[in-house]
């Protein structure tokens, strides 16, 4: 699974490609918005910003795959990232490929995430042919959640964890699981 291949993915309205360094400030724009970083323990700073970025690029280099950058042509050159990584942590579940995104609060409610979402499931099954693909938000995170379902992604509330990354008794530390097999994405037609 490993390279630096540039792989571009694109839908009707949106275009995943990798970075450039423009895309650095809005990312850190976003990533400073309070709303949008509702359910993460805080805002970050713009150096903080630049280490994701910079680990989504080594990711890439290593696994040929990582969260795209999310344009949509004639609307705005970066919009936020959708795309899948290999989680850093231990749980139940891992090792595995998960699926999320993050996008700009003005992008928010055009159906982008989910869009973007479903071309990278798609390129996870019929391109990478990996047999699982998950997802999970904080518990209380309806939005992401919401995509998660529209995605096909099944919940088993047994599967719900608390995230190792955040404190004991941290209010956002309970994470519900989604999760979609091949075999189940196929049959979804």
């Amino acid at each position: 699974m490993s390279g630096t291949t540039h792989v571009e993915l694109r839908t009707e309205r949106l275009i995943l490609r990798r970075w450039r360094p423009e895309d650095r400030e809005p990312f850190a724009a976003l990533n400073a918005d309070p709303e949008v970083m509702h359910f993460f323990m805080s805002t970050l700073s713009r150096e903080e910003s630049d280490a994701i970025v910079d680990r989504i690029e080594a990711h890439f280099a290593e696994h040929g795959f990582c969260f795209w950058a999310l344009e949509v042509p004639g609307v705005t050159p970066f919009a936020g990232f959708v795309g899948m990584s290999i989680p850093r942590f231990e749980a139940h579940f891992t090792p595995c490929v998960e699926i999320g995104w993050r996008l700009a609060r003005e992008y928010w409610g055009r159906g982008y995430a989910t869009e973007g979402a479903a071309e990278c499931l798609r390129y996870a099954f019929e391109e990478l042919r990996l047999p699982e693909v998950v997802s999970y938000a904080v518990v209380a995170n309806e939005r992401s959640r919401a995509v998660m379902e529209r995605l096909g992604m099944a919940h088993d509330p047994a599967d719900d964890f608390d995230h190792p990354g955040l404190p004991d008794g941290h209010p956002l530390r309970r994470h519900a699981l989604y999760r979609i097999k091949c075999e189940e994405y196929a049959r979804r037609g």
